[in-house]
Order: structure tokens, then sequence, then C-alpha cells
């Protein structure tokens, strides 16, 4: 019997590899044969954005599935400062039991949503709630991931017990899907009454995720938690997080690009493109001052502008560079600090996906929160990008050259009459970069284009010409990238769910609001922005902070006359100097894992380095023409500020909707339902939600008006296939809100 189980767990493992590694696979073919064929005037699939969307989302799940199973999903963790091993463990215990309640309330509620949704698309005659069962399915394998960590009969029994009270909180996602069954009037009595109850305390449950999330917590499970309690709190429907789960990952497709170039980097990682690229480079810049130093910073920049993230180089080219540093006599500390600084200077270059991200944030920002465009695209975040970047590479270079000059190490001896040799052999790695960015910056590809292009490009060099990696081993590439890729989607999804959920709290508008009556200049705003940026680099994964953070800062940076831009640039900026800073820059503690380095020495190399980072970030920050040079059109913030009203106007958002949903049946009496919220947060009606008034849609007055309290006015407009609801304050008559719903007969 047991052989036979685990024969079952053997085959459900080579299922879901064969699955995630297909649709990876996949992913990067399909682009490059659609453009291939459409070079031809070939269409071969009608709307393939859609069949991409959707395979990226049976992708994050089955990634983050392989990332639990091999325990790498990204955490903060801090109790490894803690020493005495029994707190330790039960801290580990508690951080994923609560992650178990989290995930447990999210399988429910997406099986609710699978049921009650509406689903009008087919994707290969194949019905959209089909893609949607990937994510009850993943949720549910990875708690049983986190159950199988649990070693004790103790935190098994608490970790059953997680099951039952997630359960037990999503009851109204049972109530929906069960639906059909006479459901007592106890269950429904309490189905009414519960949120109230979970609503009085959800700030307490929000900072017990984080203080889970410092303890050890998966950094994605914390986000999806605060994301969960923020967005089904006010509506109270357990449909709203899964929503946002399914269609904000499945129409942003330019993220279609994050898992590519981080294959792509895996590709280069595991082959001796690394090697090639230290000689080729070694052989252009060895015979000036500190020309190792510049082989050393290019490559570390070229590598992080593929893999997204600074510490995969560290890992990943870390040994060989050390090596080569050293046997041109570079002492050990400084090799180590230029290898633990020069890491994340390639974040400013394209293909960078940090700025991807940035720009994407940025835009769906401006999207939800004033229903505009910025105007700006990622072609124009990474021109932004491109003299910062050239300043920190430079700074970094030119501090390396002064140590080695003022410790007189000697010139590296170059390779000679091998010059055009050593070229040659590197030549397919160092025109990868321009391809790509020739091809996207003409418009000859397309983001995603241009991520399938670099990973058949590398797969084809690496595998056939060059042949380092073996056919048979390509497996084993995917295996090791997989996780890394797991661990930055299964974080996209749920910060963009909390993002959303920010976004729609008006958190960032009441902190501009506070911002702006404590703190009247920019340039202290800015220093102060400075200053938090750094702490969140240290403490938080570039991926988390962008989605997380950025989305609190944009209406800082507009109410202080920041173009989103250069503020995006800003940030990425801070952030890779927040992750060489000690105590807690997490790059450092990658350092001293592949250098084998105590901690105190990695902090104490990287210490000339910080200095010189630090005065590029007050450059970038302070000189915006460094960012935005380049804009014809530039955002005016003027036009996206809202002025806030004195105190006596103390509506500052509605959510209005009618029963029935986003779909309102003609001829139908609909009831009209709001929720207002003042600036603080508060409720200024006496109720968490009223009734504003009844309409009757075909026939309906060309204008219906109806007074709330004395605080805001809504219109109602009907047009042939829709009908718009529009608030207004009743004393500054601005528009607080505007929402649109269809009528179908």
């Amino acid at each position: 019997m047991k052989q036979k189980i685990n024969s079952l767990f053997k085959a459900a493992s080579f299922l879901e590899k064969t699955i995630c590694f297909a649709s990876l696979a996949v992913l990067a073919l399909l682009p490059f044969i659609l453009m291939v064929f459409k070079y031809f005037g070939v269409n071969l699939i009608e709307s393939p954005g859609r069949l991409l969307a959707h395979i990226f989302l049976i992708l994050v799940f089955f990634a983050a599935m392989i990332t639990a199973k091999t325990d790498g999903h990204i955490a903060i963790n801090l109790t490894q400062f803690i020493r005495n091993e029994k707190i330790k463990k039960t801290l580990a215990d508690v951080c994923i039991v609560i992650a178990i309640v989290i995930l447990s309330i999210l399988v429910w509620n997406c099986i609710s949503y699978i049921k009650n949704g509406v689903f009008f698309l087919r994707i290969l005659d194949i019905p959209q709630w089909i893609f949607a069962l990937v994510m009850p399915l993943g949720f549910s394998v990875i708690i049983i991931r986190f159950l199988l960590k649990l070693t004790s009969r103790r935190s098994r029994i608490f970790a059953a017990g997680a099951i039952l009270l997630g359960t037990v909180i999503a009851l109204p996602a049972l109530v929906k899907i069960f639906g059909g069954i006479e459901i007592p009037a106890w269950i429904s009595s309490w189905n009414e009454s519960q949120f109230d109850a979970v609503f009085a305390v959800k700030i307490p449950i929000i900072i017990l995720f984080i203080v889970a999330a410092l303890c050890g917590m998966p950094v994605f499970v914390a986000l999806g938690g605060i994301a969960l309690f923020m967005l089904i709190m006010p509506a109270s429907e357990p449909e709203s997080a899964p929503i946002q789960l399914f269609y904000r990952l499945i129409e942003s497709n330019d993220i279609i690009a994050i898992p590519l170039f981080t294959l792509t980097g895996f590709f280069l990682s595991e082959s001796k493109a690394g090697e090639r690229l230290v000689r080729a480079f070694k052989v252009m810049f060895g015979r000036m001052p500190g020309g190792m130093i510049i082989a050393t910073v290019i490559i570390c920049t070229f590598f992080t502008s593929f893999t997204g993230a600074s510490g995969i180089t560290i890992l990943a080219l870390g040994g060989i560079l050390f090596t080569v540093l050293q046997q041109n006599k570079y002492k050990e500390k400084f090799s180590i600090g230029l290898l633990t600084s020069a890491g994340g200077t390639g974040l400013l270059f394209p293909p960078s996906l940090p700025i991807i991200m940035v720009g994407a944030t940025i835009n769906s920002y401006f999207y939800f929160s004033y229903n505009r465009s910025t105007g700006y695209n990622i072609v124009d975040f990474f021109i932004g990008a491109l003299i910062p970047g050239i300043l920190l590479v430079a700074a970094v270079i030119g501090t390396g050259i002064f140590i080695s000059r003022k410790e007189k190490i000697p010139r590296e001896q170059v390779e000679k009459g091998q010059t055009g040799a050593i070229l040659l052999d590197a030549a397919f790695e160092i025109l990868l970069p321009f391809i790509l960015i020739t091809g996207y910056f003409t418009g000859l590809f397309t983001l995603i284009e241009v991520s399938a292009v670099s990973v058949i490009y590398v797969f084809i060099v690496e595998v056939f010409i060059k042949k380092d990696i073996a056919l048979k081993d390509v497996g084993k590439v995917f295996s090791k990238a997989v996780p890394i890729i797991g661990g930055i989607l299964a974080i996209l999804a749920m910060a963009n769910m909390l993002s959303y959920a920010i976004v729609d709290s008006k958190v960032p508008d009441s902190l501009s609001f506070w911002m702006q009556n404590t703190i009247e200049s920019k340039f202290v705003f800015l220093l102060l922005l400075n200053l938090a940026l750094l702490v969140v680099g240290c403490l938080m994964d570039i991926f988390s902070a962008i989605f997380v953070i950025l989305p609190l800062v944009i209406s800082l940076g507009l109410a202080y006359g920041i173009d989103p831009l250069h503020l995006g640039i800003i940030f990425l900026v801070n952030l890779e100097a927040g992750f060489i800073t000690p105590p807690v820059g997490m790059n450092l503690f990658l350092a001293s894992y592949r250098f084998e380095k105590p901690f105190a020495q990695i902090c104490r190399s990287v210490v000339p380095f910080i200095t010189i980072r630090m005065a590029v970030v007050l450059l970038v920050t302070y000189i915006p023409f460094l960012s935005t040079w380049h804009l014809k059109n530039p955002v005016k913030a003027e036009d996206f500020v809202t002025v806030i009203a004195e105190e006596e106007s103390t509506v500052s958002y509605i959510d209005i909707w009618p029963e029935g949903g986003t779909e309102i049946e003609k001829g139908k009496t609909v009831q009209l339902t709001a929720e207002v919220f003042g600036y603080d947060g508060s409720i200024p009606s006496q109720d968490v939600t009223w009734t504003v008034g009844n309409f009757i849609l075909d026939p309906l007055e060309s204008e219906t008006n109806i007074s709330a309290d004395g605080l805001l006015t809504v219109d109602i407009n009907e047009t042939e296939d829709e009908i718009v609801i529009r608030a207004t304050s009743v004393q500054d008559e601005e528009v607080i809100t505007e929402v649109y719903y269809f009528i179908v007969d």
C-alpha cells in the first residue's frame, strides 16, 4: 500500500513538473512562432494574447506549487537572529499555521468565484473557468506542502485547526457554493454577522500578518492575507479577492516577460557564458588601469539586467569573478565588496524586470485612481533609467579603480595574440543585449516577443552552438529556474492584488493628505523618502516593494509635484542601495553565503561602495532632468492631485453598487446601495451601508438626482447599453466616484 502511495505521489510530481515546464516552454515558443508567421502576413491564432495570458496563469500557480515543495518561497525571516532553536522552531510552526488559515480562505473563495462568477470567454474552445480551477488547486497543494513541513504531532493538530478556522471564516463562500441546498438559519445568521466582527479586528489581523512575515511566513502569503481582508471587508463578497487575482493576472500581458527573462538568465548562468565574457572583457579593458574592475561591473550589469535580481547575479557569478579577481592580485575584502555592490547595477538597464514592473504599477495606479493614463510606456521608463544607470556603473567602477590605485594593485595580464579568438568566442553573448534592445526600441518586437527571442536565442547558442548545456540537461536548467520564477510570480500575483486593494481603500490619498499637512518642503519630503526606501530595501525583496510600497508613494509624489517616471527611478535606485545597506541588507546575507565569509566582514567590505552609491541616489533624486530629459509631454501633477477640502467636507470617496452585480436587467427595479468614507477612513453616515434610493431602468428619466444625507448627490444616466452612476460632493462639486454598469435584456 505504501509503495502504491509513493508511486502515486511520484506520478503527481512528474505531472506537476511536466505542466509547469510545458507552460513555460509554450510561453517562450508561441510568441516566437507567431512573430515569424506574422512577418509573412499569416495570423495563426486569433487573440493570441488571451491564450498566452491563460497559459501564464497556469505557470504562476504550478511554479508556486513547485517552489513550495522546494521550500523556495521568498521570506524575510528575522528569526535567524534568535539563538534559541526551540523558539525558532515554534515561531516557524506558528507562521505555517497562520499561512494555512489564509490559504484555506482563498481556496474556498476561489471555488465560490468559479461557481458563481461570470466567464464569457473560451480559450481554444476551452471554457475560461477551466483555467481558473488552477487557483484553488494551487492553493490546496501549497497547504499540503506546508503541512508536510510540520514534524510534531501538536503542530499538525494546530494545522488541522487552522484549516477548520479558515473554512469557518470562509463560510460566506461556502453558502454561495452550496446555494442550492437549504441553509440552516443559524448559518445564515452567522454569515450575515461575521463580517462585522472581523471588520472590528481588521487592523490587528493585518498587523499579525506583517509580524508573521517578519518571522518567516512566505511573503506572498502575507501579502495575500492582507489583500484578502482589505478586499473582503468592504464588499462582504467572497469573490472579491479571487476576481482581482484572476483578472489582474490575465490582463497584464507585459508581466509574461518576467519568467522568460529569468529563464534566459539561468541559461546564461548554467553555461560557460560567464567565463567567456570574463575573458572577452579582460581582453577589451585589461590594459587599462582597473581593467578587471570594469569587466566585472559590466558583466554583473549584463546578468542582472536579464535576471532582474542582483542576488541571483551574486550567487551565479560570484564564485567565477571572485576567483578571477584574486588571480589578478585584488585583495579579498575589495573583491567581495565590489561583487556585492556591482550585482545591482543592471536593474537600471533594459530589459530589466523591475523597470517593467515599476512602469506597469504606475500606469495601473493612474488607471484605477484617476481613470486616466500617464501617457508613458515601458520604453519611456527604460530611457529614463539609462543616465542614472550609467552614473551608477561609472560610480562603482570609479570607486574600484580609486581603491585599486591606492593599494597599488598591478595591471592585469592580457593574453597576447588571442584577442580576436577570445572576442569571437564570446560574440554571441555580447550581441544578445544589442539584438534585444534594438528590436524593442525600434518597435520590431513587443516586450513579450523580446523575452521570447532572448530565451530561444540563448537556448540555441548554449545548447547547439557552444554545447555548454546538453539537450538532456535542459530540464535541469528549468528545475533551477522554476523555484525562482515561482517565488517571484507568487509575490507578483498577491502583491498585484494588494496593490489594487490599497488603491481601492484610498489609503494613498489619506497618506498624501497627512503628509501635505505635516511636511511642506518638497526637498524634505524627498530626503525622508530616500531614508524610508533604504529601510524598505533592507527588509523587502524588490518585487514585493514595487507592488506594495510604490502605490503608497505615487500619490505622495504627485502631491509634491514629482513626475511619476522620476519617482519610479528614485524608487529603484534607493531600493538597490538598501539591499547592500547594513545591518539587514538582503544582498549582504547572500554574499555571506556565497563567499563563505562572516556577515560582519561582508558589511565592512561594502562601506566604500555604499558611500558612493548614496551620492548617486541623491543626484538622481534631486536632479529630475537625469530621468525626464526625454519626455515630450510630462505628467502635470496638478491635473491629477485633488484639492483636499477643509475638515467640514468629510466625504473622501464613495462606493456605489446596484443589487445584481455589474449586469442589470432591463425593466427591473434596482436598489442602489452606497458606502461613504471620510478622509480619515471614518464613515460619516450612521450605518456602514445605506440605501440611496431606487430607480427603474427602461424607461428611466434622462437624469435621476438623489441627495444622500446632504453630503453628496448621485446622478444616474442611461445610455443605450450602460448606465453611469456619478457621485458628486455637495460642498466643492468635485466628482468623487464614477462607475459604469452594463444593461442586459
